[in-house]
This record gives C-alpha cells, structure tokens and sequence, in this order.
C-alpha cells in the first residue's frame, strides 16, 4: 500500500515529532517538505519563471508560518502542563468525596470517622457509571451487563506520555467480584498529536474471574432429538461491553494484503475507538459532576444541534444546485429553514424542562455532590 517515491516514511516522521528540541522538529519538516518538493518538481518546472518566483516566496511565507505554529504547539503544551497540576488538587478532592474518604458538612470538608456505621451510605454511589452513561457517546458502549461492574469504579485520570508521544487513561477499581485488576489502563501512540494522528491504541489485559467475563457470553443449545450426547451443547460468543475499549483494533504488522473493505472497517473502528478515549480525556474527567448532574449534556447537544443546523445547510446548498436557478426556489428554501429553525427551538424547549427537573431532583437528594468548581482479552 506505500510507494516510496511519493509518500513520508511513517517510522521517520514519528522520530522526528518525538524530539523535544522545537528546532530539531522545524528542520525536519523542512527538510521533508523539501525533499517532496524535489520529488515533484515538475509542477515548479510547468510554471513561468516569474509565476514560479512568486511561489518561491510562498514557500518562504509557509516556513515561517511552520516555525511559528510549532513553536504555539510547545507553549501550548506547557501550559496545558501547568493547568493540569492545577487541577490535581480538585481532582483529590473530588474522589475523597465520591469515594467517601471525607464527609462534606455544611460547606465544609472533614474527614470520616473510622466508626462511622457500616449501613451508612458513603461517598456518591455509581458516580463515574452516571456520569458516563449520562454521554451520548459513552452510552452507546455501556450495556447492562456492564453497569454491576463499572459501579465499582473509584476514579479515572490521564496523563500524557513523551515517547512515543500520545496519551494514556487510567481506570481505578475498588475490589469488586469480576475482575482482580485494580487498575485499568489504555494507551493511545499518536504519529502526531494535534492532527491527531493515532498510531496505534493498547489495552490491559482483563484477568476476570471464572464466569464473569463480561466480553463474551455462554450460550447454550439443546441436542437434538434422537442425538447420543444428553448434554446441552455450549458455545462461547463475543459479545458487545465496554469493556471492549481495553482490548483495541490492531493495525497488522503487514498490511500490504489488506482487503479494501477490512481496511476500511479497520480505520472505522480506530476511530470509534479514539472518539471514546478522547471523550473521557476531554468531557468526562474534567466535568464528570456535570455529567453526574445531568447538568453537562445540555450543553453538549446545543453543540449538536449547531452541528445539525449546520448538515441540513449543506444539504439545501447540494439541493439548489441540482434545481433550477429560478425565484421559486429561494422562497422554498427559506420556508424549509423557517420550519427547521422552529423544530429545533422546540426540541430544545422540550430538552430544558426534562433537564431542570431531572437536575433538581439530583440536586435536592443530595447537595453535598455540588462541587462543581472541582473540577483484550479474557483468560
């Protein structure tokens, strides 16, 4: 699938982006854009002299602009770097809160007694299970099999890592009967982080306890009738989990052979799988109290519903131009984005009331979760 004449060496370009001298990656994006320019040169040599001159200077105009953009990648870094210590000591608190470590009084914090009674119900039940089921695309991958285990789960924290570049999450388990791990953890490679551009994604291996794997499902078929074997016929199936995220899609090691359609389904699932990882790096573990609340996907499906406005808008543009260029036509489309506009206020305005009183009840049982600024395989 790779031509060596007219593509990057994906192994060099992945040294490069892993320098941590800013000038060592400038001069290498150089001198591979200069060696495709030289690679493909006779586009230069098609143009005239003084076009090509123009062009030149172009080409000096777009190195600066590198120069600069990756020296805005290296101050973001640092400062993303900087929040982030920030933010642990909220982060802290959160889970001593959630996991019931400390008692929250009257606005203020104070540890647990030791001789608290055991019946008493402590820190916040199921708060990641919430927060997570509460995000559209979290949901999806949660199916009720899942729910019993991902109760147990106490925190979930990410980090980045330098070489490879790319990230990793961890997932915190209170001992609980599916599973001996107490740390879960995945790992995204990235060939080039703020595109991005994922290399390749590693999961833990789940060592779960006999008959509680949750990827897989047991089923059992009776004999047929007249069959010698009494016995019931059992079959081991993969089933769907979210637990799934921890055993990833692997890109072959060999991938010269591969079918267009499985490349395809490859490079689907990848990005599935990215989406999921990013979204509890990004959404989850930031604002999980919002997710907890509900508070948080009332903003996040005005975002959708921009991004709705903005499909349909695309969709009346391919419209016009396979009608006629007439008046009528400018008068149906306003009418349809009139009634469009309207569909969503409603949709909205039906989401609002469901929001505030779902938000009001969580609120109202209990007001010490209000801390909002505080921030693969089976064995």
């Amino acid at each position: 699938m790779s031509n060596d004449k007219d593509t990057f060496n994906v192994a060099d370009l992945t040294s490069a982006l892993n320098e941590d001298n800013r000038a060592d990656l400038v001069n290498a994006l150089k001198s591979k854009i200069q060696s495709l320019a030289g690679q493909h040169s006779d586009i230069l040599e098609s143009l005239s002299p003084n076009v090509r001159k123009r062009v030149e200077v172009l080409r000096e105009i777009q190195g600066q602009h590198d120069e600069l953009e990756a020296k805005f990648f290296e101050e973001r870094a640092a400062l993303e770097a900087k929040y982030q210590k920030l933010y642990q000591p909220l982060y802290t608190k959160r889970y001593e809160i959630v996991n019931g470590t400390t008692e929250v009084e009257e606005g203020a914090v104070k540890e647990t007694a030791p001789d608290n009674e055991e019946d008493q119900e402590k820190g916040v039940p199921a708060f990641w299970l919430t927060a997570m089921k509460n995000n559209e695309v979290l949901a999806e991958e949660i199916s009720e099999r899942d729910e019993g285990a991902l109760k147990y789960l106490k925190d979930i924290k990410w980090s980045r890592i330098e070489n490879p570049k790319g990230f990793k999450l961890d997932f915190f388990f209170d001992t609980n009967p599916y599973f001996t791990n107490s740390v879960l953890t995945k790992t995204y490679h990235m060939i080039d982080e703020d595109e991005p551009i994922l290399e390749k994604a590693i999961g833990t291996e789940i060592q779960w306890h006999p008959g509680k794997c949750l990827t897989q499902k047991i089923l059992k078929k009776k004999p047929k009738k007249g069959s010698k074997n009494a016995k019931p016929i059992t079959k081991t199936e993969n089933c769907e989990s979210f637990f799934n995220f921890f055993n990833p899609p692997q890109v072959p090691e060999d991938d010269e052979d591969i079918d267009e359609d499985v490349a395809e389904e490859l490079q689907n699932q990848m990005e599935q799988d990215y989406d999921i990882g990013s979204t509890i790096r990004d959404k989850i573990i930031p604002h999980a109290v919002s997710w907890f609340t509900g508070e948080a996907i009332q903003g996040d499906e005005f975002g959708d519903l921009e991004d709705d406005e903005d499909d349909e808008d695309i969709e009346e543009d391919d419209d016009e131009d396979e009608e006629d260029d007439d008046d009528d036509d400018d008068d149906d489309d306003d009418e349809e984005e009139s009634k469009t506009k309207k569909k969503h206020l409603r949709r909205v305005e039906e989401h609002n009331l469901v929001m505030a009183s779902r938000v009001s009840d969580l609120q109202s049982a209990s007001s010490s979760r209000s801390i909002y600024a505080e921030c693969h395989l089976c064995s």
